[in-house]
C-alpha cells in the first residue's frame, strides 16, 4: 500500500517521542501490505475499526489513534489523522469522514 503521507507521523512524533516507534512500526507493515477490503486490514490489524469511511487504528498499545481513509481499488492510505487517545475521545475527527 502507497500512504500519503508519512509527514503527518514524522509531526505528531516530534511532538510526541514516544509515538515515534509504533508509528514506524505500522508505516512498515502498511507499506508492505496488500489489502482488498476491510477484512484484508483487520487481519493485519486485529484491532482496527471502522467508521463510516475511515480506518481507525490503535497505535501503542492504546495509546494513540491513526484515523486513514483506504483506497483498496488503487493501494492507497490516507492518513487523515493521528492523535492522543483525549483528542480522540472529542470526536472531531468525525466530519472528515463522511462518505
Amino acid at each position: 500500500m502507497r500512504i500519503i503521507s508519512k509527514r503527518k507521523l514524522r509531526e505528531f512524533w516530534a511532538e510526541k517521542p514516544e509515538a515515534e516507534v509504533p508509528l514506524r512500526l505500522w508505516y512498515d507493515v502498511v507499506r508492505r501490505s496488500d489489502w482488498n477490503s476491510f477484512a484484508d486490514v483487520r487481519g493485519t490489524f486485529r484491532h482496527a475499526d471502522i467508521y463510516k469511511d475511515c480506518v481507525i487504528f490503535d497505535i501503542g498499545g492504546n495509546k494513540f489513534r491513526l484515523i486513514a481513509k483506504v483506497r483498496y481499488r488503487i493501494k492507497r492510505v490516507y492518513v487523515r489523522f493521528v492523535l492522543t487517545h483525549r483528542k480522540y475521545d472529542k470526536n472531531d475527527w468525525m466530519d472528515d469522514c463522511e462518505c
